[in-house]
């Protein structure tokens, strides 16, 4: 019995010794695939920190842009506020040019008719033999542009200096 018993023991420590044995084989295989998922997800969280990096950079390149646009639509604000400024500034001047236009040729239509007048004066004093002097023809003239032309002042405008 007690050889049966060692017989038995020894077998026993064999399977244990076999047990052992798998049991390293598998813990091994199994720490070595579990060092391969780590070294998996390490690779994995590197690739995501990448990517995680690139947004960002994506990200402020276009908070850049924006800013840049919008500066940029600030200035076009401006310009147009300006622009607008220039056209009413214009459209300002060219009305009073048109009244200026106005006011001119309604003084060369004066200017004619005054010179019409001065010529029939010439006529009158030729056919009634009477000479007038350079000096009276002027004192007519000067007479009716007083009576029939309102302006006065520095800047009275004759037909010699507007046209």
């Amino acid at each position: 019995m007690k050889k049966n018993l060692e017989v038995t023991v020894k077998d026993l420590q064999q399977r244990l010794d076999e047990a052992e044995n798998l049991a390293m084989k598998g813990g091994k295989k199994q720490l070595q695939k579990l060092e391969s998922r780590v070294r998996e997800l390490e690779a994995e969280l590197e690739n995501e920190q990448r990517r995680g990096g690139d947004a960002i950079k994506g990200v402020r390149k276009y908070e850049r842009r924006v800013k840049e646009l919008t500066y940029q639509n600030e200035e076009d604000k401006k310009i147009m506020g300006r622009l607008q400024e220039l056209e009413e500034q214009a459209n300002s001047y060219m009305a009073k040019l048109r009244k200026v236009q106005h006011e001119l040729e309604e003084a060369e239509e004066r200017a004619d008719i005054a010179e019409s007048q001065v010529n029939k004066i010439r006529a009158k004093s030729h056919e009634s033999g009477k000479a007038h002097s350079a000096g009276t023809v002027k004192l007519a003239r000067d007479h009716w542009l007083s009576t029939y032309w309102p302006i006065t002042g520095p800047t009275f405008p004759t037909r010699a200096n507007l046209g």
